[in-house]
């Protein structure tokens, strides 16, 4: 066998193949002719191309569902800290409406001058406190009359208002903000004479009934049938 291998190769001689990169004839450089390897010969190369634009989405698609995610954490946030709020001040506003019939004895106290001594420095004490929980206290005499913010327990007329108007506080309304715990409980008077909303002109007097004895009289007349005149018998 290695006789015959020899045999051929001195038939059709050695193969040459000039791998040079530079052309000795030209001078330029050569063209590989040979496929990178893992491309087929030909191909267009639009797979690099179409990998950076899959990359690219996905990005695209990551970059969105990370602002969802934060918007909502950013909303479950402001939601809780909400959700604290209104139930400090409801908490608070329970407390402070169980306060308001002993804020009203001090205040009868204090308009009868009993507010003395040691029940003096208690009550100033506990209106001092319930003034830094937020709880503020309104009503005056001469104010215009709000139902939101009033209570109207008397009506009246006056000619001293223009419009419906709280002339009497008979108790104070409190509130926590805009959170009303007890509107003021007032006095309205309405413009108008204080006789009442006809104005000075008073009601008719009534008639005077006609005396009853003309009556009888008069009816008595009208009764009785005149007299039959009679002829004298001969």
């Amino acid at each position: 066998m290695t006789e015959r291998r020899d045999d051929a190769e001195e038939r059709e001689g050695p193969v040459i193949r000039d791998k040079r990169r530079i052309d000795p004839k030209t001078g330029k450089a050569r063209e590989s002719a040979e496929p990178a390897p893992g491309s087929a010969p030909g191909a267009p190369e639009t797979a690099a191309d179409e990998e950076v634009a899959d990359l690219k989405k996905q990005l695209a698609e990551r970059t969105l569902d990370l602002q969802r995610l934060q918007a909502e954490y950013s909303n479950y946030r402001k939601r809780v800290e909400r959700d604290r709020v209104m139930v400090r001040e409801q908490a608070l506003a329970n407390v402070l409406t169980e306060l308001l019939p002993v804020l009203d004895d001090i205040g009868r106290a204090r308009d009868h001058d009993e507010l003395n001594g040691g029940f003096k420095q208690v009550a100033e004490g506990l209106e001092g406190i319930a003034g830094k929980l937020g709880l503020q206290s309104f009503g005056s005499p001469g104010e215009p009359f709000d139902p939101n913010i009033h209570e109207a327990l008397m009506h009246s007329y006056s000619a001293d208002v223009t419009e419906p108007t709280a002339v009497q506080i008979l108790q104070p309304g409190y509130g926590i903000g805009e959170r009303i715990l007890r509107p003021a409980r007032v006095a309205v008077a309405e413009p108008g004479d204080d006789a009442g909303p006809a104005g000075p002109a008073g009601p008719e007097e009534p008639e005077e009934p006609e005396p009853q004895e003309t009556a009888e009289a008069e009816g008595t007349e009208a009764e009785t049938p005149p007299k039959a005149e009679t002829a004298d018998e001969d």
